[in-house]
């Protein structure tokens, strides 16, 4: 890898029907060196008892690979992950799963320094095919750590169909946020003297336009399930180029943050809390937020924040603590002073979109 091609992309990318029956047939035309490779499949109890003839199939195909279920999704889980791949001299990892699932995965195979092959069930961020794994700490803190791509990415339309809508709606949210998370990237290349990379940017453009110009907005749709596979894997590709999280992360994952680290109770999924705070975002930022609002409509993605539990008083609180869960992180917040009556005017904004 020379100065000037200092980034990894994967190796092979295929989204179809069916893809999970061949998965070895297909890794095998990209990758033949790891023919024969002692292998593990990481994935968790829940998925396991749904999707056992899957689970076989790939075991067998991979020489009666193991079977390791992630529970936690913690940092001390993918450690000790990694310990027992190096400890079995194991050389390639397959993560079976959603979010959770896949940074556990990753991260240990990263550590192990073993092929990973990503096979995600859901399509609830684009962590998936970044260059990060999220991985819970202590308590209910989680902590962002840089790592590899993954070497091969494989999206069966047939298993995301089968995926629960919510977690659909949840990529959406994590795609379209890219609208604000962008705009705070130029923000803070201004503010710190810094050029944007261009080629990733445009990338992450391209994610969202893709998303937000589909034809074809229906989630039952393999036409759309394949638009929004590629917008995520391409949200990965452009932190990947970028080597920083900043084409995918603004103001609006701040907010995300806060709401995760102080109110875990709240059953909202990353996407759809990145999608909320990307309508705030985009007002902070002085920009018409109609355009985010009208996609989110089109989508069925519900901008109401009562509808998740989330109070007026919540909502103002998260927006007030959101610079301090990543201090280092310069957004359109660094020179914005939020007021509870401005808060509260953008909850109720929300809150009566139909």
């Amino acid at each position: 890898m020379n100065q000037f091609n200092r980034f990894n992309l994967p190796l092979c990318l295929v989204v179809e029907e069916g893809l999970f029956e061949h998965v070895d047939e297909t890794v095998a035309s990209y990758l033949p060196q790891i023919k024969g490779q002692k292998t593990i499949i990481v994935t968790e109890q829940f998925l396991s008892d749904l999707y056992p003839g899957y689970l076989a199939e790939i075991q067998r195909d991979f020489k009666d690979s193991e079977i390791y279920l992630s529970e936690e999704g913690s940092f001390d889980q993918a450690m000790e992950l990694a310990k027992h791949i190096c400890i079995q001299n194991i050389k390639v990892v397959i993560g079976f799963g959603g979010g959770r699932v896949l940074d556990v995965a990753k991260y240990a195979a990263f550590v192990s320094k073993a092929v990973y092959i990503c096979l995600p069930t859901t399509l609830s961020n684009d962590s998936l095919a970044s260059p990060f794994s999220v991985l819970q700490t202590e308590g209910m803190n989680r902590k962002t750590l840089g790592c590899k791509i993954p070497t091969a990415i494989l999206v069966d339309t047939d298993m995301i169909m089968k995926a629960p809508k919510g977690q659909t709606l949840s990529g959406i949210g994590d795609t379209i946020s890219k609208h604000t998370a962008l705009f705070d990237w130029q923000l803070a290349a201004k503010h710190e003297g810094k050029p944007v990379d261009d080629f990733a940017y445009a990338i992450a453009r391209m994610a969202y336009d893709s998303v937000y110009h589909c034809d074809d907005k229906s989630l039952t749709s393999k036409t759309f399930i394949r638009i929004l596979s590629r917008a995520l894997v391409m949200g990965g590709l452009a932190m990947e180029i970028a080597g920083s999280s900043r084409p995918s992360s603004g103001a609006e994952h701040l907010f995300c943050h806060a709401i995760e680290e102080y109110y875990p109770q709240l059953k909202i999924s990353h996407g759809m809390a990145v999608a909320l705070g990307s309508v705030g975002a985009c007002i902070f930022q002085g920009r018409d937020e109609t355009q985010l609002i009208e996609v989110c409509k089109a989508y069925g993605i519900e901008l109401n924040p009562a509808a998740y539990g989330i109070t007026k008083e919540i909502f103002a609180d998260a927006w007030m603590r959101a610079p301090e869960t990543r201090k280092d992180r310069f957004s359109i917040l660094s020179t914005t002073q939020l007021n509870r009556e401005w808060l509260d005017m953008i909850y109720d904004r929300m809150a009566g979109v139909r």
